[in-house]
């Protein structure tokens, strides 16, 4: 099992920039697709971003693309959310997952293994 924790959240005005990152310990991290995701109150929880084992193949909320770019650094078991141009929309606790995919080179979210405890952003307008 990975263990997963984010950090990076905050308090920032709409048109600002925030980096998330989430850092994983346990179970061979490269091995593992990386993701994004957000939840308000009252709504599920919303995909945002994820990034295969490999970083090469990365899949985006149409929320978020063109505004944030994901990325990973598997040397330091680290995944990244750089999210510009933000919106007060944008508001949300923002959870880091990790899906087991083993060799499988592949983006896609299919079953989320573990959960971050997640990280607050917050887009003042």
């Amino acid at each position: 099992q990975v263990h997963l924790v984010e950090s990076g959240g905050g308090l920032v005005q709409a048109g600002g920039s925030l980096r998330l990152s989430c850092t994983a310990s346990g179970r061979a991290y490269s091995n593992y697709a990386m993701g994004w995701f957000r939840r308000t109150p009252g709504r599920e929880r919303e995909f945002v971003a994820s990034i295969s084992w490999s970083g090469h193949k990365t899949e985006y909320a149409d929320s978020v693309k063109g505004r944030s770019t994901i990325s990973r650094d598997n040397a330091k078991d680290t995944m990244y959310l750089q999210m510009n141009s933000l919106k007060y929309e944008d508001t949300a606790v923002y959870y880091c997952a990790a899906d087991y995919t083993g060799d499988r080179d592949d983006a896609v979210i299919m079953a989320v293994d573990a959960w971050g405890q997640g990280t607050q952003v917050t887009v003042s307008s």
